[in-house]
């Protein structure tokens, strides 16, 4: 397999499709220069991102037996319980229309994340395909969190919120 230090797309075609997903995602790792953390051995791999608008923890989990890999970014804090209808508006307004990956929140703790997804069964994964889950989830997180933390520390409704994210 040829690479190009820091360019994913740069692998050649014939990427091995029965390697372990976990593998594909490490070599996406190294190859784009990513500083992660291992979290249970062989499934779950964890990243500290520091974006233009905050910080926040991403991990990549992997079902290898299923062929899918999931990336989730964790927003920084927990919706407090009397802001959760409101949160929960907003994350609707912008989950509408959304093309690839979407936000969820737990309603009993006020763990907001973003999710990102891919199922390869029967094909392959390759180290671009996990570059575009990676860099739309982190983005998405990053450009949506001065929006959601606006509604949970002030006063504003869900479309207001949303109207100064799209400003």
């Amino acid at each position: 397999m040829v690479v190009s230090e820091h360019n994913p797309e740069l692998i050649v075609n014939d990427y091995p499709s029965d390697k372990p997903l976990f593998d594909v995602l490490l070599d996406f790792l190294e190859i784009d220069g990513w500083v992660y953390k291992e979290i249970e051995y062989r499934r779950v791999i964890a990243l500290g991102i520091e974006g233009q608008n905050g910080r926040f923890d991403c991990y990549a989990v992997v079902r290898e037996e299923e062929r899918q890999l999931t990336v989730y970014s964790i927003f920084p804090v927990k919706v407090p319980h009397h802001k959760r209808y409101n949160v929960a508006a907003l994350i609707t307004m912008l989950n509408y229309g959304a093309i690839i990956g979407n936000f969820e929140m737990n309603f009993y703790d006020g763990e907001i994340r973003y999710k990102t997804s891919i199922d390869v069964e029967g094909d392959r994964l390759t180290p671009t395909l996990v570059k575009h889950l990676v860099y739309t989830n982190v983005a998405t997180m990053d450009k949506y969190l001065p929006g959601i933390m606006s509604l949970i520390y002030g006063n504003l409704s869900a479309e207001e919120a949303i109207s100064r994210i799209e400003a």
